[in-house]
């Protein structure tokens, strides 16, 4: 009886429902895409740098030399009936998985869902993302195309800029000088075996967390940091999340039949002497080239060593101390509010935290003018302007866009919350004009009836216009106290 009982209240788990709650079983659909197509991939995929001719059915590429990955990749575009249909549908899908992930943890930021108990889970879903990363660049060089190719050149002065160790790292990562002989079957392992169960291993561990524990919820009546108000696990939120599954594994079938990406016999296969023009990479790393392409050509020769700076700081220190952001600032925050002791089951709104929102919009258009940057030759050439000029242009963007971002975004908050408390005092307009005692006049107003997801009923349920005790990133709403901790 005891485990009937779990069972059945496992079942009846209430998940709340709002569509920003859907974009973390968006990336696990997509991931279910990824893991059914590679599976298919892996029975045609040769992983080989050994050299052949090609004398597949694309007639433009007959007779040229190419590495078997390569030739492998081609077959599997044009001889496997349905190959380049699976192709298509895992490359969209791993775009769509990575977009997913950072949507989601967004949604996780801009919301507070990340402070006590989800610590942990904020953690996981970082290192989800990071991963993701990984694994899509190591998808994305197998075919040892052109394009594919000149990333995995960047990729290998990334790792000479390392002092000291690079050299090694490098004749380590690809088995020789470049390219060497093993890069493509090393990342093929990567690929397709270990980066893959890590992801699965800790989607489960993010699941588990999720059922263990409460799942957030906008504020509303009847809702409180002890409840949780919406539908049971079964029936509604299975039919729903069934539902969500059907339509993105129909909408990556449509875009892999009707939506070409990486093209590759458009590239060719890789030849060292040569750089595929105006080559983008896919824009989950779009951020790393835009910073390579921006920062100076600036060297430091010591004892005879060139410290490649134009490197290093792009692609290696960057990228380490925005992750590092990403893992500490749910600690952080609440270290600087003194919520660190309370668990928080209900989402912020965005505009009840203009610091906390403005810190994440400022991060968002620093990534931005980073990605405009990696296509920075593209733009120019598309809109007839000099690429210099561009970059100097996104340069200075870079160092003043996000500034300007967070000073209008926090201003913008307070705007916000000053007219949400005007509405709620005076209550809505209803187009009426009357003339008082006095001679003036006045127009009329009714009692706010209308109200938005997670909206305070009356104005003492807004937070005070200004952090009243030290806070440095808005001051929670009032509307309900938190529990104690929960002893575990």
């Amino acid at each position: 009886m005891p485990a009937l009982d779990g069972g059945g209240r496992l079942l009846r788990k209430a998940f709340p429902h709002h569509w920003s709650f859907f974009l973390g079983e968006l990336a696990l659909y997509s991931l279910v895409v990824l893991v059914l197509t590679g599976v298919w991939l892996t029975l045609f995929f040769q992983p080989e740098m050994r050299e052949v001719i090609y004398d597949g059915r694309y007639v433009p590429l007959q007779g040229v030399r190419m590495s078997a990955a390569f030739d492998s990749t081609l077959r599997i575009s044009f001889d496997v009936r349905g190959g380049l249909l699976i192709r298509q549908m895992h490359h969209w899908a791993a775009l769509v998985f990575v977009a997913a992930i950072g949507l989601h943890l967004l949604r996780i930021f801009f919301t507070g869902a990340f402070r006590r108990p989800r610590e942990m889970n904020w953690v996981i879903g970082v290192t989800l993302f990071v991963i993701a990363l990984a694994e899509g660049f190591a998808g994305y060089s197998l075919p040892d195309d052109l394009l594919s190719g000149t990333g995995l050149r960047i990729s290998q002065g990334i790792m000479l800029s390392i002092p000291v160790v690079g050299t090694y790292v490098s004749m380590f990562a690809f088995g020789g000088e470049f390219p060497a002989q093993d890069i493509v079957s090393r990342l093929y392992g990567l690929h397709i075996l270990l980066l893959p169960g890590v992801l699965v291993g800790l989607v489960t561990v993010h699941l588990i967390l999720v059922f263990h524990l409460k799942h957030t919820q906008w504020r509303g009546p009847g809702r409180s940091n002890r409840n949780v108000v919406g539908n049971p696990l079964f029936p509604q939120f299975a039919a729903s999340s069934a539902g969500l599954s059907l339509i993105v594994f129909g909408l990556l079938a449509l875009l892999g039949g009707l939506a070409q990406i990486n093209p590759v016999w458009t590239y060719g296969p890789y030849r060292p002497d040569q750089v595929s023009t105006g080559s983008q990479p896919d824009w989950y790393v779009g951020f790393l080239e835009g910073a390579l392409r921006l920062v100076p050509p600036w060297e430091t020769n010591i004892a005879g060593h060139t410290l490649m700076w134009n490197v290093l700081l792009p692609a290696v220190v960057l990228p380490t101390l925005l992750f590092a952001v990403l893992y500490l600032y749910p600690f952080v925050e609440q270290r600087l509010t003194g919520e660190g002791r309370q668990e928080r089951h209900l989402c912020d709104r965005p505009r009840e935290r203009p610091v906390r929102t403005g810190l994440g919009v400022a991060g968002v258009t620093f990534f931005a003018v980073l990605l405009l940057a990696g296509g920075n030759d593209v733009i120019a050439q598309t809109f007839r302007i000099s690429v210099n000029a561009l970059t100097w242009i996104l340069r200075v963007g870079l160092v003043v866009a996000p500034v300007l971002a967070f000073l209008l975004t926090r201003q913008l908050c307070h705007a916000l919350l000053g007219a949400e408390r005007e509405r709620l005092t005076e209550g809505e307009e209803t187009g009426e004009v009357r003339q008082t005692l006095q001679g003036g006049y006045e127009s009329g107003h009714r009692p706010v009836t209308n109200f938005r997801t997670g909206a305070p009923r009356s104005p003492d349920q807004l937070s005070p216009p200004e952090p009243q005790d030290g806070s440095r990133t808005g001051t929670p709403s009032r509307e309900h106290p938190a529990p104690a901790p929960r002893g575990r």
